[in-house]
């Protein structure tokens, strides 16, 4: 497998790349980390970059020629500090698409939250309304499990402090139905009161925490990139992971990633 991987990574040729994802990923176990590069144009994994730190980026742009680069229309990212500043560096920052799955997940960590604090006060009182309710608060409104509509129309009439927040979570996800970046700087704005809005301090907090990221989450109205579409290679490489207890290390990961994933020409 790695003579293979090695024949193809030699073999890539420089060609143009117009979209690409950056995630990271845990390698094995523990909080080690790989930096993933996703090519959505071809559907495959660029490149696996030891660590998530801003040179696990800035590696991977180098290695690209002058063409590439400047070829290169969007980059889709979550919110972490180090892969903003290398990408901002190496192709300017209105290439940078902050995306929404990690602004929804930023989102939902806030509403758990609320429920976690509000569980406890409740508690305190003999109440367990909201006991066996944490995943509930974490769907979307559609996605609701239909045994559980009526429970949760229940839940929401109680006029929680968790119900509030799932509200205004909700709400966000409607930003990225607007048509066009005007009416969708409009409606954050008008998110954004609600949520400073509610009183309730892990909103208050993501809600802040997004508004600093906000240049780069509205650029998905001049890109229309996510890194949904990089959801099969995520699928595929967990599989590779749980296979990873016959790897004796990260190389030989990160080696089965190209090998299955990097689109690659393996044979002789």
């Amino acid at each position: 497998m790695e003579l293979a991987v090695k024949r193809g990574l030699n073999r890539k040729t420089k060609e143009p790349i117009s979209y690409l994802g950056v995630d990271e990923k845990s390698v094995l176990k523990g909080h080690d980390y790989f930096t993933i590069v996703y090519n959505f144009d071809r559907g495959t994994v660029e490149y696996v970059g030891d660590d998530r730190k801003n040179d696990s980026l800035k590696a991977y742009f180098d290695s690209l020629s002058d063409t590439q680069r400047s070829n290169i229309k969007a980059v889709a990212m979550d919110m972490w500090r180090p892969y903003i500043q290398a990408t901002s560096t190496a192709l300017g920052e209105n290439k940078i698409v902050i995306d929404r799955f990690h602004v929804m997940k930023h989102m939902n960590k806030a509403v758990d939250e609320v429920r976690k604090h509000e569980t406890k006060e409740l508690h305190a009182k003999a109440d367990n309304t909201l006991k066996r309710t944490k995943y509930l608060w974490l769907y979307a409104k559609e996605n609701i499990p239909d045994h559980r509509t009526v429970d949760f129309e229940i839940l929401k009439a109680k006029m929680l402090k968790v119900s509030k927040a799932w509200a205004v979570k909700e709400m966000l996800r409607d930003l990225w139905n607007c048509t066009n970046l005007k009416p969708a700087i409009r409606y954050f704005v008008k998110w954004f009161e609600w949520a400073m809005d509610s009183g309730l301090k892990p909103l208050r907090k993501a809600a802040d925490t997004i508004a600093d990221h906000i240049d780069y989450i509205l650029m998905y109205f001049r890109h229309r990139i996510t890194n949904a579409t990089s959801e099969g290679l995520n699928s595929k490489i967990q599989k590779i992971k749980a296979m990873a207890c016959g790897f004796r290390n990260r190389e030989n990961f990160k080696i089965a990633i190209y090998f299955h994933c990097g689109g690659l020409e393996l044979y002789p």
